[in-house]
């Protein structure tokens, strides 16, 4: 008896399936996608959807995570605050992108939908804060920074003021903008 070969075949449906809703989501945006245009899209049936998501909020962060997530690169110039500065900038680069501006719904989506918060939470933000917490720890133990630290606080004093521009005042984040922030949040912990 020969063996049916199913595994190969489902992983090119969910790639299919992955894929459409990717496209989907930087065409039209988060609010516009339905489980019934991702399965149109993938030319797949809704409930081979269902099969491996829960819902379209699930399918579409697979998805953007899967085609969009940026594995930035720890930067070590021997200066945790040039290290910051790259960084953030990295960071925000990529948040600028047409990429970067889908996580941005998401963001805003999630404040309806706690499953999807803790989603984008979890899959995209809590890396890059740990990639940001083991600069702030190798500058402490290169006597750069101060033993007593609060390095949860001063990531959040790095990178609120970037989400706030880029999610409530609309306001330019560029170069300059982020060697300020960094330098003046690195002045005032000295």
């Amino acid at each position: 008896m020969e063996k049916k070969l199913g595994r190969p075949r489902s992983e090119k449906t969910k790639k299919a399936i992955l894929s459409a809703a990717y496209e989907l989501l930087l065409e039209n945006g988060f609010g516009t996608i339905t489980i019934e245009k991702i399965a149109e899209k993938a030319g797949v049936s809704k409930a081979t959807i269902y099969k491996w998501w829960a819902n379209k909020a699930a399918v579409v962060m697979d998805a953007f995570f899967d085609a969009a997530t940026v594995r930035l690169p720890i930067p070590d110039t021997g200066s945790t605050i040039d290290d910051m500065i790259i960084q953030v900038n990295n960071l925000a680069k990529f948040l600028i992108s047409r990429e970067g501006k889908a996580i941005n719904e998401i963001i805003a989506e999630g404040q309806f939908d706690l499953k999807l918060a803790e989603a984008y939470r979890a899959i995209y933000f809590k890396p890059r804060r740990l990639d940001s917490r083991y600069i702030l720890e190798r500058g402490v133990s290169r006597g750069q920074l101060k033993e007593d630290l609060d390095i949860e606080l001063i990531i959040d004093l790095i990178f609120g003021p970037l989400f706030y521009r880029l999610l409530v005042t609309g306001d330019i984040v560029d170069e300059t903008f982020i060697t300020n922030l960094v330098t003046y949040t690195f002045k005032g912990i000295e």
